[in-house]
């Protein structure tokens, strides 16, 4: 693929982004990266998307990242893909036997045969055709966004309240004894023959909750659609970056006031600010292993942000690569994110094997893409709908950090809070 896109002025990019995610769906695998209009770290795009693929790499856990780096030396130019949660199992000797109705491979990375960089003005086309010609063919494409074909969702729990609440306190329990000082428990909601338009729940996902993070991914029959708030890892030059979030209140839009007590409550609690340290100083650890030393450092502490549907907590932690070190290796030492594990990694991980019913899958793995120059961006895959068209499963999942002062029934409500939004789309 040209290094080197060829650029066209864009007249109106709300129309063009619509018309472009329609004409990216004649595609069987296609890969939208979506930043919402949000300007954390001044965002090279406002979307970013791959289509189609010209080759491609699909791999289970055991010699996955290996392999994925003889991968990247044969292609080395632009990829896009997912790094699966169950990637766990390589890094830290694990195993998973938990249900997976949706079935996302561990990892998967494609070489794209086009990608489109948009910004407010214009369009950038990297491609071995004719630029002109793609151009000319998404401008034609309908300006509609697709009719709401879904059938009628039974949206179910797959723990009752109860059995959840019981869990935590058994969570609790291994806190105490000193297995671990917090863990990340999610819990499954699910709906079994089930008929979506993904285009369709993804326009009305970022309608409801725009996040920065955004992205709408398709790998032949499997959808992931997803508004994320977070980033996992990004790197630019010799420089990486990662911003966990842990701490989340509820907007309140009708009442200023209130919305702005929900905001502050963040920054004064010491339960809330106890779990985001805990999560810092992991990624801190995680970070020291491929940074140079003395060079990890906590650019903001408890940084709190607004989201269309809740507050959050982010902490930003930075520091520079070692020299000569592989992009693969970094994502390694660094996966999964601390954020949706708890600490120690791997006790926490063996804790959620055994308690949470069903595999994690792609939720709390992360989606992006790896450029040209080999720096590379990373989101969290949380807020986000899950669906398999061939056996016409869907699933989302939500989940808290979990330390011995958490309240079992606010963790509940935090739960569904945080699937409000997806719960909102689809019913």
């Amino acid at each position: 693929m040209n290094r080197t896109p060829e650029i066209f002025a864009l007249n109106n990019f709300t129309e063009f982004r619509i018309q472009m995610l329609n004409w990216s769906n004649r595609f069987n695998v296609f890969c939208l990266l979506d930043n919402q209009h949000y300007n954390f770290s001044a965002p090279a795009f406002e979307c970013l998307l791959a289509v189609g693929s010209k080759k491609n790499i699909t791999l289970q856990s055991g010699n996955a990242f290996e392999k994925l780096k003889h991968f990247y030396k044969e292609n080395n130019g632009w990829l896009f893909g997912h790094l699966g949660y169950d990637l766990k199992n390589e890094t830290e000797k694990l195993s998973s036997a938990n249900f997976d109705g949706i079935g996302f491979d561990d990892m998967h990375f494609f070489v794209p045969d086009v990608v489109l960089k948009l910004t407010e003005k214009e369009v950038y086309i990297f491609c071995d055709d004719d630029a002109k010609e793609i151009f000319d063919a998404i401008q034609s494409e309908s300006l509609s966004i697709p009719v709401n074909k879904q059938s009628d969702l039974d949206i179910k729990n797959r723990i009752s309240k109860t059995a959840y609440i019981d869990t935590i306190q058994k969570l609790k329990q291994h806190i105490l004894r000193g297995d671990c000082y917090e863990i990340n428990f999610c819990q499954e909601f699910f709906a079994e023959d089930a008929v979506i338009d993904p285009l369709y729940v993804y326009h009305k996902l970022i309608q409801l909750s725009p996040n920065p993070f955004a992205a709408l991914y398709k790998l032949d029959d499997k959808f992931c659609i997803c508004a994320s708030p977070e980033r996992y890892l990004k790197k630019e030059g010799n420089k990486i970056f990662s911003q966990p979030i842990k701490g989340t209140s509820k907007r309140d839009l009708v009442n200023k006031e209130n919305d702005l007590q929900n905001k502050n409550y963040l920054s004064a609690n010491e339960k809330e600010k106890s779990e985001n340290v805990m999560v810092v100083d992991l990624v801190r650890n995680d970070l020291s292993k491929v940074c140079k030393e003395g060079t990890v450092k906590v650019d903001e502490l408890f940084g709190v942000y607004s989201f269309p549907q809740v507050h959050q907590m982010i902490s930003t932690i930075s520091g520079q690569v070692k020299d000569n070190i592989d992009w693969i290796d970094i994502v390694k030492a660094t996966f999964p994110m601390g954020s949706m594990t708890g600490a120690p990694k791997k006790r926490v991980m063996e804790l959620i094997e055994h308690y949470e019913q069903t595999k994690r899958g792609l939720f709390s793995g992360a989606i992006g893409y790896i450029n040209p120059d080999g720096d590379f961006d990373f989101n969290v895959v949380i807020r986000s709908i899950f669906y398999n068209a061939s056996t016409r499963y869907l699933s989302f999942k939500a989940g808290g950090g979990i330390t011995f002062y958490s309240d079992a029934e606010k963790e509940y409500e935090e739960c569904l809070l945080k699937a409000e939004a997806m719960r909102k789309v689809l019913e």
